[in-house]
């Protein structure tokens, strides 16, 4: 018997996998994470796995050779996303050393190696293009991702079997609950209207007007479908993995907000009414992110475009509208 194995599969990413292998009548996954945040068990709840590992666990076995000609693919998404985390030891030791040790076994084993990078390494810098140039990560986390990325591009070359890495953008969805503050700003929106009856959004900052810096925001269906495309053709590379399309966080308000209004059976609004009404506030922009803060973010999709998928991606509007119906039937 042959398994998929996914990595940080109780997560936000691995989870939708997970449930997107299932859907694909795929039941031989080895679901690999750490639970110490247990709630995050919750994701796996309506998923078909073949076993639970811890991620040490993991670590050890395929060290010791169990796994070997077993693993069908491996698609790594384990890892501490949290942007503030000053720990750096621990940083390097979770996303660094962990997946490159994964990394070996899967050349050794010539096993397809999909892993989660991050749109982070490319810190305060305007252009988000896959090259050396625009790599300049403003914290330990996106270091972590960049350095990396830069031990698979040195092996790229002379891989035996596929390795292909999605530099995240912002990424927003079902199943990210267990995340905290480190959630979607789609996910606060929505439990901040349903709350305060109000969505609240940072002020102005680099020269963006109130609630205007700019993300590429990208549904989490989109981005699973992104790695099954890869997970098939079997194309190596790093790539970007958003929507190519910035929008200001005034968009993922006003989208949250008329979703949640029509689900009450109200009107849309445009975001000035709801800005007179006091739907929308603005909040002043915090000290401590002064200096690591991205205040726009614009994937480059032209190696993924050139690397064959050519499936559309999810507005805000469209996507913030799914997500929040299922906010809403989960309660």
């Amino acid at each position: 018997m042959s398994y998929y194995v996914v990595t940080g599969a109780a997560g936000f990413i691995g989870s939708n996998i997970v449930k997107a292998l299932n859907d694909r009548g795929i039941t031989d996954i080895i679901a690999v994470d750490n639970l110490k945040k247990a709630d995050k068990f919750k994701n796996l709840v309506d998923c078909q796995i073949a076993d639970y590992i811890d991620k040490n666990e993991f670590l050890d076995l395929i060290e010791d050779g169990y796994f070997d000609g077993a693993i069908e693919a491996l698609l790594h998404q384990g890892a501490c996303s949290d942007t503030m985390e000053t720990d750096g030891a621990y940083m390097m030791a979770n996303n660094f050393r962990y997946s490159q040790s994964l990394l070996d076994y899967c050349l050794d084993q010539e096993v397809p190696y999909l892993y989660a990078s991050s749109a982070s390494v490319y810190g305060g810098g305007s252009v988000f293009k896959e090259e050396r140039a625009h790599e300049a990560p403003l914290n330990v986390y996106g270091y972590s991702k960049f350095l990396f990325d830069q031990i698979v591009r040195r092996r790229l070359a002379d891989a035996s079997s596929p390795v292909t890495g999605f530099r995240y953008f912002n990424v927003y969805g079902p199943r990210e609950q267990h995340k905290g503050r480190m959630a979607s700003v789609a996910f606060h929106h929505f439990n901040q209207y349903r709350a305060e009856g109000k969505v609240k959004l940072f002020e102005g900052c680099d020269g963006y007007a109130h609630g205007a810096q700019s993300r590429d925001f990208v549904f989490v269906e989109d981005v699973v479908k992104v790695n099954l495309h890869f997970l098939d053709k079997g194309t190596s590379g790093i790539y970007n993995l958003g929507t190519g399309r910035a929008q200001p966080f005034n968009d993922v308000a006003e989208a949250t907000v008329n979703a949640c209004r029509a689900a009450e059976g109200k009107p849309t609004l445009s975001l000035a009414e709801m800005v007179a009404q006091g739907l929308v506030e603005y909040v002043e922009f915090p000290e401590a992110l002064k200096g690591k803060y991205q205040s726009f973010t614009q994937a480059d999709l032209s190696n993924l475009r050139g690397a064959g998928y050519e499936g559309e991606f999810a507005t805000v509007g469209e996507g913030v509208a799914r997500y929040v119906q299922h906010l809403l039937q989960a309660r």
